[in-house]
């Protein structure tokens, strides 16, 4: 019974099918929609960022228009003390932005210019877009422009002074240039020191020089760039006019009034300074030594410096910092237009607010589709795992026959993939067993004959003793005992080819001379060579490194090299052994002048009982062992053997050897 069940599974070779949670089929699916899921989120995430990220984008653009649009008309406040003119101003910003602009006084609530040109204007907004104030100017509108002047006011808790609104400040013609000369000589001469300036102007009409990439401070007295920043008859005015008004205020909160003077900063924006007759007072952040005007212009104090662009914080207390605020609102205030509410809207009147909601329609088709998606992600996934495992049924059927040692047909390789070169590993797999199967039977039948032919001629010899045929004479004895050694060298060289291939070849390691070596084995190898007419040359340059390695065994492989290619050399030819290094590896050649290997063959000469002549003739061939041998002892000794030959003009069979060797490659317990 048991004998059936084997012969029924030869039969049969289809592989028992496996549980679900082991089978690829399942895990493909599982990962596949696994990544569909994951994929599907993936996507709905972009979409939804994207989108977000397309509405923010838009709600940027709609700022920056509007922040345009604030900047532009609050600059016309800033200059001109009246609303005088915007009209025109109005029409063309919201020509250029597709917007409708209103401008709404304040404190009367009259419209002083709408850019509507309908008979009915639509109704405005229910919330203005802005306020226009030069002295309180919204920091978000103005930071939106990302064009503002150097210098964006005077900070406050209230909103900041537009640098555009000068005022008093505002220098004549005379002086500007004045100041424009100034700045011109100045540029010219540091660029003539290599440093890169150019002059520019402030909204009051004062020059003064950029220097770019360095710290302006470290060239204030080099080309009288000082006197640049010196305040001119007009800037003088209009701070003691802002002198006046903090100490009115100072006066009336009961505090001792503070000296206030101008100084301009790198960027030409002017800068109020307070001093402190008593003392210093300590800044918070920024202090700055010079010398005080006035009765304390020998002493040095550090001061606090209110900028049109920035309130420095210190220590100064705030009702210090109220007064010079109130102050230089004051002094500004008469020379700016009056506070106006902005409202800007489409034409059409809608506020210009875009917005993003999803609708219950919207979601369900952003859900369908996703289902869409999922439904042909897993489907796909389906027929990818299909195709991806019948290949590998087809390579289970055909292992299944190979273990029931029956003839396998090549699997199809349909595709160049992993499947596809699993199957052609396979093939090759398969090829390569069957090769060795028939090696196999070719060995023993080789074996048989190698071993009958030695042992059939002592049997006949010594049958012919036994009857009395021939007699014990020394010729008698010596033929004997030739056909004996014979078959001791057939089985010698089976016994260490077996060893090597089993790893259990036993070295002796010791230093080699690879020069002297090659001697030794050229004059064992004389007496044959010279008896087939066959020249025997060494070549081994001088400064060769020592081997480490088994001098028998290596001896044994060289002599098997040597003795294959005496025998394929005909009479006249030459057998050359050389000796070299190839980087850091000695290298042994043996050359021969005989017929060749046809390329077809030559894979294979170092396989067990290969032979170029088929007819396994001895005058013309060996047993086939010692090309093999050969490549057991390079492999034991850490090297290589390989061969290459041209038909007609001889072969070259080349050993490759580490310098250092292997101690105990293959030493006894192997």
């Amino acid at each position: 019974m048991a004998v059936r069940r084997s012969r029924s599974e030869k039969q049969d070779p289809r592989p028992r099918r496996l549980p679900l949670r082991k089978s690829l089929l399942a895990r493909l699916l599982a990962v596949s929609a696994l990544v569909a899921v994951c994929s599907v989120a993936a996507t709905a995430w972009l979409a939804a960022q994207t989108t977000t990220g397309a509405i923010k984008r838009e709600q940027g653009r709609d700022l920056a228009k509007d922040a345009q649009i604030y900047r532009e008309l609050l600059g016309h406040a800033a200059t001109s003390p009246q609303w005088d003119g915007v009209e025109g101003k109005v029409a063309t910003l919201a020509a250029a932005h597709d917007r409708r602009i209103v401008l709404v006084n304040r404190r009367t609530q009259l419209v002083i210019a709408d850019s509507s040109t309908a008979k009915k204007p639509p109704p405005l907004p229910e919330t203005s877009s802005a306020l226009i104030d030069p002295l309180n100017t919204d920091a978000a509108l103005v930071e939106a422009t990302e064009q503002t002047t150097t210098g964006a006011g005077t900070k406050t808790g209230k909103g900041s002074i537009d640098p555009r609104a000068v005022g008093p400040f505002q220098l004549p013609r005379k002086e500007r240039e004045a100041l424009r000369g100034l700045a011109e000589k100045v540029t010219a001469c540091l660029r003539r020191l290599s440093v890169t300036a150019e002059p520019m102007t402030t909204p009051s009409g004062r020059s003064y020089v950029r220097i770019a990439g360095l710290q302006p401070e470290r060239y204030q007295q080099w080309c009288s760039l000082d006197r640049l920043a010196q305040p001119t008859t007009t800037e003088k005015k209009a701070v003691a006019a802002l002198n006046k008004l903090s100490d009115d205020c100072l006066r009336q909160a009961k505090r001792p009034p503070l000296p206030l003077w101008l100084s301009h900063g790198s960027e030409g924006e002017p800068r109020i300074l307070i001093g402190d007759g008593k003392g210093p007072i300590e800044p918070t952040i920024f202090p700055v030594e010079q010398p005080m005007p006035g009765p304390a212009e020998k002493t040095r104090v550090p001061r606090i410096e209110i900028t049109d662009a920035k309130l420095i914080p210190h220590k100064v207390d705030s009702v210090v910092e109220n007064c010079v605020e109130t102050a230089r609102r004051g002094q500004l205030g008469s020379h700016v237009a009056a506070t106006a509410l902005l409202y800007i809207s489409d034409p059409d009147g809608s506020p210009t607010a875009p917005g993003f909601d999803l609708s219950p329609d919207d979601s369900a088709r952003i859900a369908g589709a996703a289902a869409l998606v999922l439904a042909l992600t897993v489907g796909a996934s389906v027929l990818a795992a299909t195709r991806l495992v019948r290949p590998l049924r087809a390579l289970t059927s055909a292992a299944q026959l190979m273990k029931d040692g029956e003839a396998t047909a090549p699997v199809p390789v349909r595709s160049d993939n992993e499947i596809g070169r699993l199957a052609a590993a396979f093939n090759d797999m398969a090829a390569h067993r069957t090769r060795l199967e028939t090696q196999r039977r070719e060995m023993v039948g080789d074996v048989a004959h190698e071993l009958r032919t030695p042992l059939s001629t002592i049997r006949g010899w010594l049958e012919g003793a036994q009857d009395g045929v021939a007699d014990l004479d020394p010729a008698f004895v010596s033929s004997l005992l030739e056909e004996a050694v014979q078959l001791q060298h057939i089985i010698d060289d089976l016994q260490d080819l077996a060893q090597a291939e089993a790893g259990e070849l036993r070295l002796s390691p010791a230093p080699v001379r690879i020069g002297e070596l090659l001697a030794q084995v050229a004059t064992a190898h004389a007496p044959r060579a010279e008896t087939a007419g066959v020249r025997l040359a060494v070549t081994a340059p001088d400064g060769l490194p020592d081997l480490t390695a088994d001098p028998v065994r290596l001896r044994q492989a060289v002599g098997n090299l040597v003795s294959n290619a005496v025998r394929h050399t005909p009479h006249g030819g030459t057998v050359t052994l050389r000796a070299g290094t190839a980087g850091n590896r000695l290298t042994v050649e043996v050359e021969d002048t005989g017929s060749g290997i046809p390329a077809e063959d030559l894979p294979y000469v170092f396989d067990r009982f290969w032979r170029a002549d088929k007819s396994r003739n001895r005058r013309t061939g060996g047993s086939g062992l010692g090309l093999a041998i050969v490549r057991k002892l390079a492999e034991a000794h850490g090297g290589t053997a390989t061969a290459r030959s041209t038909p007609g003009e001889g072969s070259v069979f080349t050993l490759e050897l580490p310098v250092a060797g292997r101690e105990g490659a293959a030493g006894p317990g192997r």
